[in-house]
Order: C-alpha cells, then structure tokens, then sequence
C-alpha cells in the first residue's frame, strides 16, 4: 500500500510539473505569435518562404502530448463523434486530451479509494469508475447548457436576420451583424458560417456545418427554410419570422408541458434516491449486514444487479415524463 501510495505521489507530481511547464511555454508562444501579427518586434530567425514548417493550421493534433490515449481513439474509431461532442459543447479539447483526462480521474479515484476507502477492491473500483464517468458528464451538462442558450436567444436572431434583410443587408451580411448584436453561443457560432463562407465556402455547406455544431431541431428547420428558398425563391424575410413564431410557440408549449410533467420526474427522482439513502443508513447503522455486499462473491452479484436493475428503472421513468415537443 505504502508503494502504491509513493507511486501516485510520484506520477501527481509530475504531471503538475508538465501541465506548468507547458502551460508556460503555450503562453510564451502565444505572446510572441500576437507580437509578430501587431509588428511590435521582429522574428528572431528568418526561414525560407517556400518551407512547409511555416504553414500555420487553425487545429493541431496532441498526438505527441497523449500518445495512449490517441492509440484508444484511432484503435476504436470514436474520434470524430467524440470530437463533433466536444464541439457542440464549446470545449476546445482533443478527443485524445479528453480521454486521457477520463483515464487519469479513473487512475487517480481508484488509487485513493483502493487505500482510504473500507471494503476495498469493489468499492474502489465504482469510485474509479465514477470518477472516470466525470469528464463526459461535465462536458455533458455543458453541451445541454449550451444548447439551452442557443435556443432561447435564436429565435431573436431570426427576426433580426429578417429585419436586416429588409432594410437592403445580403444574408451573408445579417449572419456577421449577429456576432456584434448577440450573446454567445449565438453570436460565435453564426460568425463562424460567416467567416467559412466568406473564405470560399458555399453558403449551403456552412449553414450545414452550423446544423451539425448546433444539433437542434429549430436550427434544422432554418438551414432547411434557407436552402429551400435558395432553390426555389420566395420572400426569405417573412419565412424567418415565421419561423421565429413557431419555434417561440414550441417554447410555451414546452414549458406547460414540463409543468404538468413536473409530479412525475419529482417521483422518479425520489424512487431512485430512496435506495442509496437506506444503503447509506444501513452501512453507519449495521456495517455488518452492509459487509456482505462487498466481501461475497455472491453479494458483488446482487449489489451489481441491484445498480443495473435501478438505473433501467430511473431510465425508464425519465423516458415515461420526457415529452418531446
């Protein structure tokens, strides 16, 4: 135990010692890089026009910093999903840097569970796994308040588009005014298309890009509106407020929906806890009778089938109340 202890010491303290270091010389970079845009000082060395290293990209790879956990992402092909997540979150991490983070909360919670933690081995390792659960529940919560933020501000964002539009702005013009009129995420994301099509990117593929950044069903309903009357004509103004209306009607509807189905997730939520508070009771009243769950084999069973058995139920329940609108 003493070994394992000196060991997580160890490897706690090097990665500090890595993640300043690093965090040093990125801003060193970054000052020197901001330096060279405003001209206030001159490169130190000069390199050929014609050199290959002196292509600048918007994204680099950290495939040197996470070499394992880059393995893990080629190896099972979950890159680019994990990628498109992290992106409609507004996290701007690797897919390899964010599982290399899960692996060392895994990492980390195991070891400290395996030495404080009674019961060891089972208990430990749900601690581990919890722990290592977190990352992807942070960035998840994230994504959904995001997400959240974007449509209750789009619908703003529609009738100013279609305000701009008629007092003689293009389209393209609208979508940039956004970024000066607007809180994010509305403001960067629609700044984003702007500046894709302003680079040569199609208006059609850039408002593409935007549904799958931001995968709601209003910013469906918008790309479709402006690619249908793209092909077929028609008066893009009035559709915009048209479709401002709809979705503002969705809201309310939404809203009384969730206030009737209130009783109901109030239920699924109490169900759910009912269980973990008489473990937590059991466990600092009778620790004996606890202690069969974690030091049986047959007992690791039951208490694996009890936790599965519960979250089917809570997933049930939460299906039953969730109404989409």
């Amino acid at each position: 135990m003493g070994f394992l202890f000196l060991l997580i010491l160890i490897w706690g303290v090097s990665m500090g010692a890595w993640f300043v270091v690093s965090k040093y010389v990125k801003s060193s970079d970054v000052d020197r890089i901001k330096a060279r845009l405003s001209g206030t000082t001159k490169a130190k060395t000069k390199k050929k026009a014609d050199d290959p290293s002196q292509a600048s990209v918007i994204q680099q790879d950290d495939a040197p910093k996470n070499k394992f956990a880059n393995m893990l992402v080629q190896r099972y092909g979950f890159g680019p999903k994990l990628a498109a997540f992290l992106e409609q979150a507004g996290v701007q991490w690797q897919p390899a840097r964010f599982v290399h983070l899960s692996l060392v909360a895994f990492l980390v919670a195991f070891g400290l569970g395996w030495m404080f933690l009674p019961f060891g081995k089972p208990l430990a390792l749900a601690f581990g796994i919890a722990a290592g659960f977190g990352p992807f529940i942070m960035v998840w919560f994230k994504r959904r308040s995001r997400l959240r933020r974007f449509e209750e501000i789009f619908p703003d964002a529609l009738e100013f588009v279609s305000r701009s539009m008629r007092a003689g702005h293009a389209f393209s013009v609208s979508l940039e005014m956004i970024h000066r009129e607007f809180q994010e995420p509305v403001a960067g994301e629609f700044r984003r298309t702007f500046e894709e099509h302003n680079l040569g990117l199609p208006i059609d593929l850039a408002l593409q890009k935007l549904a799958v950044r931001v995968p709601s069903l209003d910013v469906h309903f918008f790309v479709s509106a402006v690619l249908l009357q793209k092909r077929t004509g028609g008066n893009l103004a009035e559709i915009l407020d048209k479709l401002a209306y709809i979705i503002r009607e969705r809201f309310k509807l939404r809203g009384r929906i969730r206030a009737v189905s209130a009783h109901g997730r109030m239920t699924a939520t109490a169900l759910s806890c009912i269980p973990i508070a008489v473990a937590v009771l059991m466990f600092y009243t009778n620790p004996d009778y606890v202690k069969f769950f974690f030091t049986d084999d047959v007992g690791n069973m039951m208490m694996g089938g009890a936790v599965v058995l519960q979250l089917i139920g809570y997933g049930v329940m939460k299906k039953i109340v969730n109404i989409e609108v």
